[in-house]
């Protein structure tokens, strides 16, 4: 029969439902859909391939020995969320604490239960890691190598699609400014993407450097049992105090069934977000005055707002900072912790010396200085044989890259919940792959136009890591489909009601691959 003009015989058919073909008569395994990562957004692209793709056959590759990504990694005292779990959280599953931010344990045992109850943990491949993704336009697969971390033994399989899952930044190693005569101190040095499992802050003198979530979610947990915490930032970032818990969330859920209510805190959140964004970047100066009010009510009397809680930018060219129950505003009234806000000029033997000439004795000293960059995990790619140079790549609706056959790509908001793009993108891919099945395609890749196509970094945010890891990351285009939306409302019509085939995203049938020079 005909579709769309692409002839689909049985005999095609009877090819893609078989999962293993022999390659130089050994036993390949053969995907329909590889997830790469475990994460919050693999198990949400499990869930929605699943469900829109049934009968199809995926598997989720994660190289940790447990599903959660960053909540699994970071062991931090204090860890929590920085957005409300109701936009967080799945839109399939009802978020059901009464706690709104939540630790990142709860979080956690929420992946944990998703993952059990839509039957996605059958479907992990846990210690595996991803070596080298290679695409041969012959056969329109993907070749992946991948690598037991346990067994050090090499497996390879093939799948028709690629998910990747991993996030945006290096598991391995979190970002560590050149200090200057760093190794004379003394006392213990710690990053918080490697918190030591037996470590105690109990009567210590603690200094947290940084002024990011991470700086700001640690810093008053530790003062909480140290017997001083200075928190010491180079630039001060915008605060706002909120509640762990949500008094008009919790009253919807003590009236609604947990479906209805759990969507209408959904449409709530995204509501009061996307209205106070706005008016944040249309109204800077005001926004700024009343997030230095909000802060300095909370203040001791006196206290010095304009140095240490007033950056030098408008809210949110970089992400604002939730104090979640004001802890760190606590803090500073009990007079458990203190800002400093200066350059360090270098460490010594018990501290460090700012470049104001004032110093800093620590017994313990933590680097909340930020992340690494690391896309795709570090893997190799290959398109028919010629390497990937992310850079050289531009964003197709945020989703996929030009010039990359069947490869999907998860990137949350950064101006909103992560997840909520996250959830978008995964039934867009899903539209994609099923309209592939319809049609009888083989193959679609994005290519960009030859003609007046200007590019610009990927994202318009100010965070250090992504500031200085720009030049590594693929570009995004001046308008649609080529540019990266941040804005839920025009993305819910755009990827679930968009129409799938345009001038830009090329598909290719498995007749026509095939019989390619």
């Amino acid at each position: 029969m005909l579709l769309s003009g692409v002839y689909k015989s049985p005999l095609i058919t009877i090819i893609r439902q078989i999962i293993m073909i022999s390659d130089n008569n050994t036993q390949i395994e053969v995907l329909d859909t590889l997830i790469v990562g475990a994460g919050i957004s693999g198990i949400g692209a499990a869930y929605y391939f699943q469900r829109d793709c049934p009968g199809k056959r995926y598997a989720i590759l994660e190289s940790r020995a447990n599903l959660g990504g960053t909540w699994d990694l970071f062991k931090y005292p204090g860890i929590r969320s920085d957005s409300d779990l109701y936009t967080f959280a799945y839109e399939f599953k009802p978020w059901e604490s009464n706690k709104s931010i939540a630790s990142a344990q709860l979080i956690l045992d929420y992946l944990n239960e998703t993952a059990d109850e839509y039957g996605i943990r059958q479907h992990i491949r846990f210690n595996t890691a991803v070596v080298k993704l290679e695409w041969n336009s012959s056969d329109s697969l993907w070749c992946v190598t991948t690598l037991n971390q346990q067994t050090q033994q090499q497996v390879t399989l093939k799948a028709r699609w690629i998910f990747s899952a991993t996030g945006y930044y290096d598991y391995q190693q979190g970002f560590q400014p050149q200090f200057n005569d760093l190794d004379e101190f003394d006392g213990e040095l710690i990053h918080p993407q490697h918190w030591p499992e037996n470590f105690t802050a109990e009567n210590k003198k603690m200094l947290v450097i940084g002024s990011g979530a991470t700086a700001i979610t640690l810093a008053p947990e530790l003062a909480k049992v140290a017997e001083h915490v200075t928190l010491l930032q180079r630039t001060p970032t915008y605060m706002m105090h909120l509640p762990t818990g949500d008094p008009i969330a919790n009253l919807l859920k003590s009236i609604f069934p947990k479906q209805t209510a759990h969507a209408l805190i959904r449409k709530k959140n995204i509501f009061f977000h996307r209205s106070f964004w706005r008016f944040s970047t249309r109204f800077p100066k005001l926004a700024k005055r009343l997030l230095l009010r909000h802060v300095a009510s909370r203040l001791p009397e006196g206290y010095d707002v304009a140095k240490h809680f007033t950056p030098p930018y408008n809210p949110w060219d970089q992400r604002l900072c939730a104090v979640t129950d004001g802890d760190l505003f606590k803090a500073i009234h009990r007079g458990d912790l203190d800002m400093q806000t200066d350059h360090i000029e270098r460490f010594t033997h018990d501290g460090v010396k700012l470049k104001s000439g004032k110093e800093i004795k620590a017994d313990t000293i933590v680097t909340a200085t930020g992340l690494n960059i690391k896309l795709m995990g570090g893997v190799d790619i290959i398109i028919d044989g010629k390497p990937l140079d992310f850079p050289s790549t531009v964003t197709y609706k945020g989703a996929m890259l030009s010039g990359v056959p069947n490869f999907c790509f998860a990137v949350g908001y950064t101006n909103a919940s992560w997840t909520l793009k996250i959830g978008l993108l995964c039934e867009y891919f899903c539209r994609v792959f099923n309209h592939m099945e319809v049609t009888g395609y083989a193959k679609c890749v994005p290519e960009v136009p030859t003609e007046n196509f200007t590019t610009s970094p990927l994202l318009d945010f100010g965070a250090g890591y992504i500031q200085r890891s720009l030049h590594l990351m693929p570009k995004k285009g001046q308008a649609s489909p080529w540019d990266m939306s941040m804005s839920y409302g025009p993305d819910v019509k755009f990827f679930r009601k968009g129409r799938i085939e345009d001038e830009f995203l090329q598909f290719t049938s498995r007749a026509e691959t095939e019989n390619a020079p």
